[in-house]
């Protein structure tokens, strides 16, 4: 059965275009489902629709998988794998084609605030290279909207040069979810923190070279993987893990609330941005790299300065005299 699960993982690399983070969740997804089908005796192919259900339901959530938007990915690699099963003749109908996917309702994530974006950038020392690659990371974190994994995945020819309005400007050429491109132009500021991370003398020591003869852009420091040896190249990139480590390590030191502390929070602060400054909807949908524009209309909730200003214009309390009007204007005058 293994060799059939990795002849299904292959396809869903090669043929699909998943990404190895979504190749990870599926097997994690087909190692819970053998462990489910080991409790009732039954083979994998001969599995039913009923125990498909009470696998992605009330087993999971058993497991420890209460929220509906964890078991998504598990319903999704149960009705992959058998479809695909079905489609090579291993099985007649696929009995998972009518699992549902459990419903949820949709929470408006946690992003970090523009104070806190601030205090983070602050926070490396950059008279180190440490300090520097970190300060560096951030900027287009922050700059950028990048997911983690997108960042992860640079190399140096991610970044390209172009003339724009007649001043040099760079520009990311991000590969994220699904292997999908797409091109960012890289901030000011992000880019002079770049530039001063890739001139570092530090830097320029590391073997980063990859068999293209490209090279890896953000670098590891420490080495707990390979042996000294082979420890360039491939091996030098710096993974998804150390990124949340590092923002939870600034972040802790500066007093940023927890739920602040996470990759995500960063990217969402730029969706929120780039809302609060009303650029259209097709451009944040290609800045931000989502495939289905009701993902980018969420930040239409998070934004609030500009919604916040409309209304204290707007609103009916605004247009009559109540008697709190007297007061405020007194405290707005005397602040």
């Amino acid at each position: 059965m293994d060799e059939l699960i990795d002849q299904w993982l292959d396809f869903m690399r090669h043929n699909r275009g998943r990404s190895e983070r979504t190749i990870q969740v599926y097997r994690l997804a087909l190692t819970r489902l053998e462990e489910f089908l080991v409790e009732i005796n039954r083979d994998w192919l001969a599995a039913t629709h009923d125990d498909l259900l009470v696998f992605t339901g009330l087993w999971l959530h058993r497991k420890g998988l209460k929220d509906p938007l964890s078991r998504r990915p598990m319903v999704s690699a149960v009705r992959e794998f058998y479809r695909w099963a079905a489609v090579r003749g291993l099985l007649a109908n696929s009995p998972a084609a009518a699992v549902p996917y459990p419903r949820a309702g949709r929470k408006l994530p946690r992003v970090m605030t523009l104070a806190s974006a601030e205090k983070l950038m602050w926070a490396p020392e950059f008279g180190s290279f440490n300090g520097v690659r970190d300060g560096a990371i951030l900027a287009v974190l922050i700059g950028c909207g990048l997911r983690v994994s997108g960042l992860a995945r640079l190399n140096e020819s991610s970044i390209q040069r172009e003339v724009i309005d007649n001043q040099p400007r760079l520009v990311l050429q991000v590969t994220e979810k699904g292997n999908k491109q797409r091109r960012l132009p890289v901030p000011e500021q992000a880019a002079l923190l770049l530039g001063i991370y890739l001139e570092h003398p530090e830097l320029k020591a590391i073997d980063r070279l990859l068999p293209d003869g490209d090279q890896v852009l953000f670098v590891s420091i420490r080495n707990r993987t390979v042996g000294e040896h082979e420890y360039r190249g491939e091996n030098r990139r710096l993974r998804r893990g150390a990124v949340l480590a590092m923002i939870k390590k600034y972040g802790k030191q500066q007093g940023i609330p927890e739920e602040q502390l996470h990759p995500h929070a960063l990217r969402h602060l730029y969706g929120t941005e780039l809302r609060e400054d009303e650029i259209d909807l097709v451009t944040r949908q290609r800045l931000m790299g989502h495939a289905d524009p009701k993902t980018t209309e969420i930040y239409d909730h998070l934004a609030m300065r500009k919604v916040t200003r409309d209304v204290d214009r707007a609103n009916p309390l605004a247009k009559i005299r109540t008697p709190a009007s007297d007061l405020l204007r007194q405290l707005k005058a005397n602040p």
